[in-house]
């Protein structure tokens, strides 16, 4: 009797429609895509520690200026642009578009300047004669390990100034409501929270001593 009272309950309080157990379907849809996209992350993070701790000499070619330092201003760049994407979603949720238009702006921004100053770290590493088979530190494999991981997830971050442009072009001209602003901030926010185990494990582990 108890059994059929919950399901009853459960069938009143859904309905029918798109948002079985009050979650609806985009943000269902973007929380399966973040733990799958995790899954990848992981196996890609789990599989540089074993091959950094299996390299007697693995590279340390970081220093604090200006590598570390660059790393420590994109990591900046990234936390202030998820607080500005808090804000963009609080606005949105107070109907404020214009403003909520105004920090997915600022969230882009952010993430831009991140680009940026990780392409001219990438250049600079491929003019010191770092490929993705060798590099001149000693275990080839630096390179492969270091832009995959990095380029992987700069890919991410270069596909979420997309979205969330087509996101403000959207709330902008009222085709978007709340829940596409708050969706698009879990995918930016997902991004910013992978970047915090990238910076300590391949530059803070990796800076030089010389």
């Amino acid at each position: 009797m108890a059994t059929g009272s919950v399901e009853q309950l459960a069938i009143a309080n859904w309905g029918g429609g798109v948002s079985p157990y009050g979650v609806g379907h985009k943000k269902l849809g973007m929380w399966l895509f973040i733990m799958s996209d995790s899954l990848t992350f992981s196996a890609l993070l789990i599989g540089y520690s074993y091959v950094r701790l299996a390299s007697a000499n693995w590279p340390t070619p970081f220093h604090l200026w200006p590598s570390v330092t660059m790393a420590s201003v994109m990591t900046l760049l990234l936390l202030s642009s998820s607080l500005t994407m808090v804000m963009a979603v609080s606005a949105s949720s107070r109907g404020e578009r214009k403003r909520a238009v105004q920090f997915l702006a600022l969230t882009m921004l952010g993430g831009l300047g991140f680009i940026v100053l990780h392409l001219n770290e990438w250049m600079d590493l491929i003019r010191e004669g770092v490929r993705l088979w060798a590099n001149p530190w000693g275990v080839p494999l630096f390179g492969a390990t270091f832009f995959t991981l990095t380029g992987l997830h700069m890919l991410h971050v270069a596909s979420g100034l997309i979205y969330l442009g087509v996101i403000a072009t959207g709330v902008a001209r009222g085709f978007f409501s709340h829940e596409d602003v708050e969706v698009s901030g879990l995918y930016w926010h997902f991004v910013d929270l992978v970047w915090m185990f990238i910076f300590p494990m391949v530059y803070l582990l990796s800076v030089s001593s010389a």
